[in-house]
């Protein structure tokens, strides 16, 4: 019996895990779509977007110099969420 609670709380802890990276890669689409789509910069929705995708991109945006800045964005900011969709989805494999 025991087991099963301990598989159950696995469970519950992978899908956790899973569902914030999740998050993390919709907030960097939502930004990369902002971006894309010409959002007002000055509009607080946007800077509000902006202020959590920037930290979340990690190391990403810069890595590789691209002189077209909406594929700039769409490279960086897009690498940076399939980087937290398959990091968040080995650790939750790892937990369950």
């Amino acid at each position: 019996m025991t087991t099963y609670h301990r598989r159950s709380y696995g469970n519950v802890a992978a899908r956790v895990i899973a569902g914030v990276g999740a998050l993390f890669a919709v907030i960097e689409v939502i930004y990369i779509l902002l971006v894309l789509f010409g959002a007002n910069a000055g509009n607080a929705f946007f800077r509000f977007m902006q202020s959590i995708a920037e930290p979340l991109a990690l190391f990403f945006p810069g890595l590789f110099p691209i002189d077209n800045p909406n594929l700039s964005v769409i490279v960086n900011y897009g690498l940076a969420a399939v980087f937290w969709l398959v990091v968040t989805g080995l650790i939750a494999r790892l937990v369950d």
